[in-house]
């Protein structure tokens, strides 16, 4: 059956991966990024892979302000949606987020504030409509908080926690809430960093969500042994734990 489906970070390695299996499934796509250009390459590619219609929206999520009517412009397009991925977010330096108050509150508006706020106004209308899947990428860092990424942790900890809340709110209304925690992607976010044994790649990642959103799932570690790392780095005891250099 055709799907309405809304990509909010859609320039994104993890997204356009997704994306273009939706397209090849011949879904119909609304795409949301700052970058509009790069907007409508993706577009012409996803139409050429074999989605139905597809819509662009070109914004700076980063002002919560614009999220009103971009979500209006969502649903004059399409009345009804059946899913949502959200999938954007930065990388923040943690040691210049350390030195510098407004560049940690600028990492926590974008990547755990503006989420929230697109969720509050999505979880609204797919309450009414009493279905859907919302999915979220948010990250295995927001498990527990580290010295060396603690400020995106957070933010995407804060996530998390705000997803859990609206997945009991929405469990009634017969409405997923999808909480994906990737560990270490290979993606352009990352280049920086020396690849090893735990990296995978975006479209890897990709499928996981699919199925997942598919599956109806709660949580998503992916791959899947993440969700094994984290249980043993969750159960290390305080004590121990701020003593490691992680």
């Amino acid at each position: 059956m055709q799907k309405n489906i809304l990509i909010i970070g859609a320039t994104s390695a993890i997204a356009q991966a997704t994306l273009r299996i939706y397209a090849e499934q011949n879904h119909n796509l609304f795409l949301v990024a700052r970058n509009e250009e790069a907007l409508k390459t993706i577009a012409e590619d996803a139409k050429i892979r074999g989605a139905q219609q597809v819509e662009i929206h070109a914004c700076d999520l980063a002002e919560l302000d614009s999220h009103q009517s971009l979500i209006e412009n969502v649903y004059k397009s399409y009345p009804k949606l059946d899913i949502v991925l959200i999938a954007h977010g930065t990388l923040p330096n943690q040691q210049a987020c350390q030195e510098d108050v407004a560049l940690t509150l600028q990492e926590m508006n974008i990547n755990g504030l503006s989420t929230i706020s697109l969720l509050t106004l999505l979880a609204n209308r797919f309450e009414a409509e009493r279905s859907g899947s919302i999915a979220v990428i948010t990250s295995v860092a927001g498990d527990r908080g580290r010295q060396s990424n603690y400020v995106y942790g957070a933010a995407k900890g804060m996530v998390s926690t705000f997803l859990q809340g609206l997945r009991n709110r929405l469990n009634d209304s017969g409405v997923q809430v999808l909480d994906i925690k990737p560990g270490f992607v290979d993606t352009p976010m990352t280049a920086e960093f020396k690849k090893g044994a735990l990296w995978a790649q975006p479209e890897q990642i990709a499928k996981s969500i699919i199925k997942a959103i598919d599956k109806r799932k709660n949580t998503l570690y992916t791959p899947v042994f993440w969700a094994g790392i984290m249980f043993i780095i969750r159960s290390v005891p305080e004590v121990i734990f701020k003593r490691l250099k992680l």
